[in-house]
């Protein structure tokens, strides 16, 4: 039993899946960041492109 403890302890085999879950995630949260500031950004752009043309 103690053997067995001990291999269950040492065993990364789902280490690294855990891992690129997280570097996963990251990414998600710095994307949907990015494109919510560019988001607004170009949507300001477009409404004063639109404002010009409508005068």
């Amino acid at each position: 039993m103690l053997k067995f403890l001990k291999n269950f302890w040492n065993d990364e085999k789902g280490q690294s899946m855990s891992e690129y879950g997280l570097i996963l995630a990251l990414v998600a949260v710095v994307a949907i960041a990015t494109l919510t500031v560019l988001g607004t950004n170009i949507m300001e752009m477009f409404q004063n492109i639109a404002d010009s043309i409508a005068q």
